[in-house]
C-alpha cells in the first residue's frame, strides 16, 4: 500500500490548498520557483531605471513646463497646454514671480542613460519571453480568459478589494495579463519612439519616425502623456502588491518563491 502525502500551499490572504499525491512518508520541503531569475533581474533593473526616469523627467519637464503640438513652440507661441508650476528658466512665462534651481544638465544625461538600459534591458525579456515561452504561458490570455463570465468577475473582484486567492500567487488574472500586455508591447514601445523622435541625430537619420507624429513638438507631447499613463500603471501596480500582501509578493520578485510548499505525510 502506497502512502499519500498532501503539497499544501501557504498564503499569508487565503486559505491553504492541499493536492494529494501518492509519494513515499518521509517528510520534505520543496522550493518551487515563481518567477525566473532573468524576470526577476529584469524586472528591478527597469523599476530602478523607471524611477531614475520618473525623477529626471519631471526636472526637464519644470525647464519648459509648457506643451505644443506641430514641429516647433517657444515661449512665444500659442501653447496646447502648460502645467500649473513654476520653471527653471526664467525666460519661460509661468505667472510665477520666481524661477525653480535650473536642474537640467544631469538630469537631461541622467534620462538618456536610464532609457538605454530600459531598451536593452526590455529587448533581453522579450526574447527570453519568447524563446523559452514565458510570454505563451503567463502573460498572453487564453480563450477562457478573455471570456464575459471570466473578465467581470476579475473586474467585480478589484473592484470589492478582494484579496487574491492562494492560485493567484502562482499565476496573473486576466486583468493582470491584459494590463501587462499593453505596457509591455502598446506603452513602452511608444514612450520609446517618442523620445527617440525628440532626438535631433535620430529624427535625421529617420524622419519619418518624427513626421507621422505631427512633428517634435507634437512627439513631446505624447511622450509626456504615455509617461504619465505608465505612471499610473505604476501606481494601480504598487496597490494591487500592497493589497495581494506586499512582502509576500516582493519576496517572490528578490527569490522566486511565492510561497514555501511543504509536503507532508
Amino acid at each position: 500500500m502506497s502512502n499519500v502525502r498532501a503539497t499544501c500551499y501557504h498564503s499569508r490572504v487565503s486559505d491553504s490548498a492541499c493536492v494529494p499525491s501518492a509519494a513515499p512518508a518521509v517528510p520534505t520541503t520543496t522550493v518551487t520557483s515563481r518567477h525566473s531569475a532573468l524576470v526577476r533581474v529584469t524586472h528591478w533593473i527597469t523599476a530602478l531605471c523607471f524611477f531614475a526616469l520618473l525623477v529626471s523627467g519631471a526636472e526637464i519637464v519644470i525647464s519648459h513646463p509648457r506643451f505644443y503640438w506641430g514641429e516647433t513652440g517657444n515661449d512665444l507661441t500659442p501653447v496646447l497646454f502648460k502645467l500649473p508650476i513654476p520653471a527653471s528658466r526664467n525666460f519661460v512665462p509661468t505667472g510665477y514671480g520666481y524661477v525653480l534651481p535650473d536642474q537640467n544638465g544631469w538630469s537631461r544625461y541622467l534620462h538618456f542613460q536610464a532609457a538605454w538600459v530600459v531598451v536593452f534591458t526590455g529587448l533581453l525579456y522579450v526574447i527570453f519571453g519568447l524563446v523559452s515561452g514565458h510570454l505563451r504561458r503567463n502573460l498572453l490570455p487564453t480563450g477562457d480568459d478573455l471570456s464575459w463570465r471570466s473578465f467581470s468577475a476579475s473586474i467585480a473582484s478589484r473592484f470589492r478589494f478582494k484579496r487574491p486567492s492562494a492560485a493567484e500567487a502562482w499565476s496573473y488574472n486576466v486583468l493582470q495579463r491584459l494590463s501587462y500586455v499593453f505596457v509591455i508591447f502598446v506603452l513602452f514601445p511608444l514612450v520609446i519612439w517618442t523620445g527617440l523622435a525628440m532626438s535631433p541625430a535620430f529624427v535625421s537619420a529617420f524622419p519619418a519616425t518624427v513626421n507621422v507624429l505631427g512633428g517634435q513638438q507634437s512627439a513631446r507631447t505624447l511622450h509626456f502623456f504615455v509617461s504619465l499613463s505608465l505612471v499610473v500603471f505604476l501606481l494601480v501596480h504598487v496597490s494591487m502588491v500592497w493589497l495581494a500582501g506586499f512582502w509576500s509578493r516582493v519576496r517572490a520578485m528578490i527569490t522566486g518563491r511565492a510561497a514555501t510548499p511543504m509536503e507532508r505525510i
